[in-house]
């Protein structure tokens, strides 16, 4: 039996593995792609030079960018049997259960389905079909459960404008494109989390990229996780008022309630990402009339702060401002995954370059060993 000094709950401080992808520099809480900072990448880049960078491990040039954008564009378009798979989902499910749906049905139909798990390149492959096509997954499926027509992508737009046409009908405004390309930027990859982990071990027993991707959003799905930026906007709604803000968390710091969206178990100063994501989820509330959320917010950072030592993580503001632009809160965290698929795709191919199955010891603290006793005799 494994000693109980070599536990750590959570497995917090385990290193489960090694990775070129994303490294979290704690001393200085700065967010790392593949040795590029997330600040650079959200003020200068765009969501696609950061999926390129992740997949294929580098920036890309104007003539790969050009590509790679040519690549989702031609592999936008979601297969008529998947959206009819969706449609079958019952229409209380979240969002996200109807999202492992469509990404489960799409496997079969991929090109390179009977392609070995472990081909570099076919995965590669799979993983641009996949970031191309999980923002129709998610605004589709939210129109579909909601008994709309499908809005089919637009050639002309990249991932955050079609996102926003797809889910609206018509193409959003500039700034709204613009926040939600950093959104996607700043959610794109952060090391071995919960749902990343969980994709690396569905994949490390040789299963498929699909299967893992199931498994992330899967877990992703948790308040705990990707669930937290709906939960944070929740409470937001519960506070009501700019008013109310600051008793409602005072309050809630004396009965010990969890706050959603404060703090990250990764970061000792602050979330690297929540400041870019803060300044535009502040700037979307004022363009939109929604003075009140930034307010609240304002209020409640600074009493976190001072009381508590906490700092917002990036799911904070990316409520506020999903909320502003009139965005439906349980499609926040499908949002997220339409992000995160790049990173959980890096990881997946790094994991399938050089697997081994991930298999740890559990401590036992079951009974110790007792004789079988008949059943007439028990």
């Amino acid at each position: 039996m494994a000693a109980t000094s070599q536990y750590s709950p959570g497995l917090e401080g385990v290193v489960a593995g090694i990775s070129k992808i994303s490294d979290i520099d704690v001393e200085k809480s700065r967010l790392i792609y593949r040795g590029y900072d997330v600040h650079e990448l959200a003020k200068h880049g765009s969501f696609e030079e950061t999926a390129y960078l992740l997949i294929y491990g580098k920036l890309p040039n104007e003539g790969e960018l050009g590509d790679f954008r040519a690549d989702l564009t031609a592999e936008r378009n979601v297969p008529d049997y998947v959206y009819n798979a969706m449609s079958h989902v019952p229409k209380t499910a979240h969002p996200m259960d109807q999202l492992k749906v469509g990404v489960a049905t799409l496997a079969g139909g991929d090109p390179d389905y009977t392609a070995s798990p472990t081909d570099h390149d076919a995965n590669v492959r799979k993983a641009v079909r996949l970031t191309a096509k999980m923002g129709a997954l998610v605004s589709n499926g939210w129109r579909i459960a909601h008994g709309e027509t499908v809005v089919q992508p637009q050639g002309g737009l990249d991932a955050a404008a079609n996102l926003m046409y797809m889910l609206n009908g018509k193409e959003a405004d500039e700034f709204t494109v613009s926040t939600m390309d950093t959104s996607l930027v700043l959610y794109a990859e952060h090391g071995y989390n919960a749902s990343t982990f969980a994709a690396r071990v569905t994949v490390a027993t040789l299963s498929d990229i699909y299967s893992g991707i199931v498994s992330a959003i899967g877990t992703l799905k948790g308040n705990l996780h990707g669930g937290a930026n709906e939960k944070a906007m929740e409470m937001l709604q519960e506070i009501g008022t700019v008013e109310n803000a600051e008793p409602w968390i005072r309050t809630a710091l004396a009965e010990k309630k969890k706050i959603m969206g404060f703090g990250h178990r990764e970061y000792r100063i602050s979330d690297s990402r929540a400041g870019i994501m803060g300044e535009m989820g502040k700037e979307a509330a004022r363009r939109t009339g929604n003075e009140k959320w930034a307010e609240m917010a304002e209020i409640i950072e600074r009493i976190l702060k001072e009381e508590k030592g906490l700092f917002p993580n990036v799911d904070f503001p990316a409520a506020y401002a999903y909320y502003s632009l009139d965005i439906p809160i349980p499609l926040y965290t499908p949002i997220f995954a339409v992000s995160r698929i790049t990173g959980w795709s890096a990881h997946i191919i790094e994991q399938l370059d050089n697997n081994r199955l991930i298999r740890p010891k559990a401590i036992y603290e079951g009974e110790a060993l007792r004789p079988y006793v008949p059943i007439e005799e028990r």
